[in-house]
């Protein structure tokens, strides 16, 4: 009974993939020879029983409580050797929150976009300007402004941000939201940020179109900027973004494979425009070419702890936390880092917040690298804000 409302099976090599019909009757034999390599799905039917009691919030909370020692994912970055906690800086100040310094900085940021945005079409200007309310976290835009002040004071003591700098804040937060509308219509989902999706209001057709026009805005803005440098840094984005869409539909049969496959999708997809954004800005504010490559390294294991977070948090929170549907990925067949780790028998939440950690460990490696300045520790404070987040 349970397996009935689970459209999902466990196939070889610890795969997922759409059932293609309801299971038979000795199901329940078949799954149990699975068992020992999937330990996620025997949990689920474990609990399915129970579902229509639950909530979906407090279904998922009995899912992933098979794992053992999952509900204490904040405490793993306090006992593991790498972890990364700065409650105070390495330059000796207190701790400041990114995010207020950072938006002195963007004050006007969403505005600025919608002004990018400006069409004389009221739909589709309002099917493009529907995610920028600023009820975004804004996460890309933030670590934008505060790696352009620090690369700029670690290299002449200049204490502002670049009109031009600003200026790839705003377009790395339309390339990422264009990205958002688009992964909404292949995964076909409903909800986004606590709201409906752009497809699942004016449907996938003209959702297409909207994503398509943000980032024309996002190129035409690039292109203002008028540094061929940082406008091949920045296309380089958008083929990374197609790059891993591509690779999460295909998968590895090969065990071996499997976790370097899920991690450069996760890179294309995820990291490479935080990474390429902090080099654009290294580049327009410091000529030294190994100031950029911190740049790039600091933005390129943030945003790989970022999305293996994200990839926690589909299985420890609520929907109404996260402000989209949780058990996303797991629905889509998607073997995202938990899973792969289940794989292996060990405890798969655990294992991807540990690997997370040492992702962190290492961009603080490489910004403390940067003379010392309230943005680079800053930046410090965001690595630990990427561990600890909730949502």
């Amino acid at each position: 009974m349970a397996s009935c409302w689970w459209p999902w099976r466990w196939r070889r090599g610890c795969s997922w993939r759409p059932a293609a019909r309801s299971p038979g009757p000795n199901s329940a034999g078949r799954a149990a020879l699975y068992a020992p390599r999937a330990a996620a799905v025997a949990a689920a039917a474990t609990v399915a029983v129970a579902r229509a009691q639950m909530s979906y919030c407090n279904l998922m909370k009995s899912l992933t409580s098979a794992f053992r020692n999952m509900y204490g994912v904040s405490r793993f970055h306090h006992t593991t050797p790498v972890a990364c906690c700065f409650s105070e800086t390495l330059s000796g100040e207190k701790y400041t929150d990114p995010f207020k310094i950072g938006w002195r900085d963007l004050k006007g940021l969403y505005e600025d976009i919608r002004k990018e945005l400006f069409i004389s079409t009221a739909e589709l200007r309002e099917m493009s300007e529907y995610h920028f309310d600023g009820k975004g976290k804004a996460f890309r835009p933030i670590i934008v402004v505060l790696m352009a002040r620090a690369c700029n004071i670690h290299h002449n003591n200049a204490r502002n941000v670049q009109a031009s700098q600003r200026a790839i804040a705003l377009i790395a937060e339309m390339i990422h939201t264009a990205s958002l509308v688009h992964d909404d219509i292949i995964d076909d989902a409903s909800s986004r940020r606590g709201k409906h999706t752009v497809n699942k209001i004016w449907g996938e057709k003209k959702a297409v179109l909207a994503g398509d026009l943000i980032l024309s805005a996002a190129s035409i803005a690039l292109a203002r900027i008028g540094n061929t440098t940082v406008i091949s840094i920045l296309t380089q984005v958008i083929e990374d973004l197609v790059r891993g869409e591509f690779l999460q539909l295909g998968s590895k049969e090969n065990e071996n494979e499997r976790f370097a496959h899920y991690l450069e999708k996760t890179f294309k997809k995820t990291a490479s425009l935080i990474a390429n954004s902090c080099k654009a800005v290294s580049v327009l504010g410091c000529p030294d070419p190994a100031v950029h490559e911190i740049a790039y390294q600091y933005g390129k294991n943030v945003g790989i702890a970022f999305q293996l977070i994200d990839d926690v948090l589909d299985f420890t929170s609520c929907s109404e936390q996260m402000g989209k549907p949780t058990s996303a990925d797991l629905k889509l067949g998607l073997a995202t880092g938990p899973v792969l780790f289940a794989c292996q028998q060990s405890d798969g939440v655990q294992q991807t917040t540990y690997l997370a950690q040492r992702y962190c460990h290492k961009a603080v490696s490489e910004i403390s690298k940067l003379r010392p300045s309230p943005e680079r520790d800053a930046l410090i404070q965001l690595s630990e804000m990427v561990l600890t987040r909730d949502k």
